[in-house]
């Protein structure tokens, strides 16, 4: 059996900043990656506005990604699998997985860093109307095709939903000759960044459309159309103001679910609203040595808090397996009030500080952010503008906290 202080599972820019984190504390690391090559879904993102955080810089993904790879590889303390698929990992953090170079693979980690990403919801389970036929893909395979293998999946397009994929492949349609003709979005507001929204649709003339679905599609051996309409204030379709649109190609762009399938009968905690796990500000799940970071534990917005968290989470991988990691009684992290959620869900009193992220359930202007501890108020913020769409965060002293965590909006 082989023996790493930091198993870090995934190797794209979560599990790759978490693998140079846990090394910065002196760690030795295995990164266990499914894939040919590290850098997860950057790799087909070829269109710019990744770095500017991170690295002060405008890159494309790819770009982005052989930073964080160049590094991976030219540390001798970092080993290495590709096309290395983690079968299960228990409380003792054996790692099994299976990978053609090693067969049946052993690891006896120190700790665990989980960094899997997430995948795209399909057809299937938004339960979409109609046949199946060709021409229906989630936005992310659409963008595989298309810049990996070099295929136009499409001429006429429809596109449902507004996440940031599906609004950045309706730019890449149209620039590469289709002709996308709808945005449907059911929610009122998008689940997309404001300069997505304006350099992939409005820059190009595409419609948005709020408040609308599609309620059904057509075609037996291609689709043929799609039929939308719009929804009521629950959610429901509003038939009679049905409208058929012709087209051969849909893409989804419908949410994002984090790959936690390996969690099943781990006993980490997990959270409701986020479909990760429960963290706290070290981004310690419940299960002592099991770390979470980048999308397998919330779906971030911009790849470079996708970094910067998962620095934070291999740095205290490293910590825990050298034993030296801070522990203590934590408080809770409540949201509230307009706030969706908030993470980590737990925060250890004490000294320095400890950024919040949150995010909003529906687009507010004008109105503060409170956190309160212990009925308290310890921190205010009055962001101009707030949107589901984008993460917002918050730092707060830790020698402030002297209970309960409560975050909220208030006029």
């Amino acid at each position: 059996m082989k023996k790493f202080d930091v198993v870090v599972i995934g190797g794209g820019p979560a599990g790759m900043a978490a693998a140079l984190g846990a090394r910065e504390k002196g760690a030795t690391v295995a990164i266990l990656e499914r894939d040919t090559r590290l850098g997860g879904i950057l790799n087909q993102c070829i269109h710019n506005g990744f770095g500017l955080h991170y690295f002060g810089e405008e890159l494309t993904g790819p770009e982005y990604a052989k930073r964080f790879r160049d590094k991976v590889l030219a540390d001798s303390g970092i080993t290495v699998y590709l096309e290395a698929m983690v079968l299960s990992f228990n409380e003792q953090k054996v790692v099994r997985a299976l990978s053609p170079t090693e067969g049946l693979l052993e690891i006896q980690a120190g700790a665990i860093c989980l960094a899997m990403g997430c995948r795209e919801r399909s057809a299937g389970a938004i339960g979409l109307l109609g046949t199946r036929p060709a021409g229906i893909y989630t936005a992310g395979m659409a963008q595989r095709l298309s810049n990996i293998d070099g295929y136009l999946v499409g001429k006429e397009v429809v596109i449902l939903g507004s996440g940031d994929i599906g609004l950045i492949m309706a730019r890449r349609m149209t620039s590469e000759g289709a002709k996308v003709k709808l945005v449907a979005e059911i929610m009122p507001f998008s689940s997309g960044l404001k300069r997505n929204i304006v350099q992939c649709l409005n820059d190009y003339n595409i419609p948005l459309r709020y408040s609308t679905t599609v309620t059904r599609v057509t075609g037996k051996q291609r689709l043929t159309g799609v039929y939308v309409a719009p929804v009521d204030e629950k959610m429901q379709p509003i038939l009679e103001k049905e409208e058929y649109i012709p087209c051969d190609t849909l893409l989804l762009s419908v949410g994002l679910i984090p790959e936690n399938d390996l969690l099943s009968g781990t006993g980490v905690q997990m959270a409701a609203v986020t479909s990760g796990a429960m963290v706290d500000e070290y981004r310690a799940t419940s299960v002592p040595g099991v770390f979470s970071a980048g999308n397998v534990l919330h779906v971030h917005d911009l790849v470079d808090n996708v970094s910067e968290e998962a620095f934070v989470a291999g740095r205290a991988a490293a910590d825990f397996a050298k034993g030296v990691l801070p522990c203590g009684d934590t408080v809770a992290v409540i949201p509230s009030d307009g706030v969706r959620y908030a993470l980590p869900q737990r925060v250890h009193p004490g000294e320095g500080k400890v950024k919040l992220y949150f995010r909003v359930d529906k687009v507010y202007k004008g109105r503060t952010v409170v956190v309160t501890s212990g009925g308290k108020e310890i921190k205010r913020k009055k962001p101009l503008v707030m949107a589901p769409g984008e993460m917002q965060n918050i730092e707060i002293e830790k020698s402030l906290i002297t209970g309960e965590i409560k975050i909220y909006t208030e006029e």
